[in-house]
């Protein structure tokens, strides 16, 4: 196991800083001048564009920038911001928080209540209930998450005003300790449910599809055969077996986690990571985009690794040694 974690960390290693300098690449091959939008569209002041690019080192080519950039990451840093000048680790690190507490809370929901209905429909297949539930995750797969945010804040937010409309927390309010929670629990609940009526039928339906699979196996039908009780069946040969395509899906999902979701934080103005990344791009904000590539590529490779482990934990066919 330790040969293998090794093996997979140096590949990781290189799948990083391939993605990275790919990322590093593409942005800034891509439309748009970072310094030309700093000093303005309407009269811009072509020696303040100069000295902006010898200060950020946008006057050198793309390898050498990308050098440039190695060696920062080397000494931990990522750079500054060319629109706020605040440092991007500092940037990264305030969205980071509210970012895992929206997404974290979504997945965490929608993989749990897609699994258990995926489940049971698969064990009632044909019935009423599995075609109820079928249609309804159709309908809720194929809605745009970004429409139905807005949806959720008018209905429960302008008109019920049950909830707040955006925002993280009641700059007014100024809460502190608990109350400063619930407070964002309150502005956590529409997010968190969009997002979850988005994805539970994903998670639905690999549960499902999972389940009607490995029931259909003729060493299924060998231990009804022998009379073995249909629970045990289910829970010791069944289960095992057909968890662990929503163990991969899982596993993708936690990976994309601090990329956020930018549809859902943008109707929601939630501030996270997805808004951030979506205000750099339309800002051509480098070191900000760079920093967020970077720090996603290493957690996509971390949840990869982690995720083939867990296989051989409950799957005992799967040996890496």
């Amino acid at each position: 196991m330790k040969r293998y974690i090794g093996k997979r960390a140096l590949s990781g290693l290189l799948i990083v800083i391939l993605s990275v300098c790919f990322n590093f690449t593409l942005i800034r091959l891509a439309p748009g001048d970072p310094i030309r939008i700093m000093a303005g569209t309407d009269n811009p002041n072509e020696e303040m564009i100069e000295t902006l690019q010898k200060k950020y080192g946008l006057d050198k080519s793309i390898p050498e920038q990308f050098v440039m950039f190695l060696g920062q990451v080397a000494q931990g840093d990522l750079g500054y911001s060319y629109i706020s000048d605040e440092s991007v680790v500092t940037l990264i690190s305030d969205k980071i928080g509210p970012t895992l507490a929206l997404s974290l809370t979504s997945v965490t929901l929608a993989v749990t209540f897609g699994t258990i209905l995926g489940i049971y429909a698969a064990r009632k297949n044909g019935s009423w209930f599995d075609r109820f539930v079928c249609g309804i995750s159709y309908v809720f797969d194929a809605t745009p998450g970004f429409w139905l945010g807005l949806m959720m804040i008018l209905i429960f937010a302008s008109t019920l005003k049950w909830f707040p409309t955006s925002g993280m927390v009641n700059l007014r309010a100024n809460y502190t300790g608990f109350a400063r929670f619930l407070d964002i629990c309150r502005h956590l609940v529409l997010p968190v449910a969009t997002q979850v009526l988005v994805q539970t039928p994903y998670y639905f339906r690999i549960a499902r599809s999972s389940v009607l699979q490995v029931m259909s196996e003729d060493f299924i039908t060998t231990f009804r055969a022998t009379g073995m009780k249909e629970s045990r069946i289910f829970n010791k040969y069944v289960l095992r077996n057909a968890i662990m395509p929503t163990i991969t899906v899982l596993g993708m999902s936690l990976a994309h986690l601090l990329s956020g979701s930018v549809l859902i934080e943008t109707v929601f103005a939630w501030p996270g990571m997805g808004r951030l990344m979506y205000n750099s791009i339309s800002k051509r904000d480098y070191p900000v985009l760079t920093g967020i590539y970077l720090v996603t590529s290493v957690v996509i490779c971390i949840a990869m690794i982690l995720v083939d482990i867990l296989y051989g934990f409950i799957d005992p066919r799967i040996r890496y040694d």
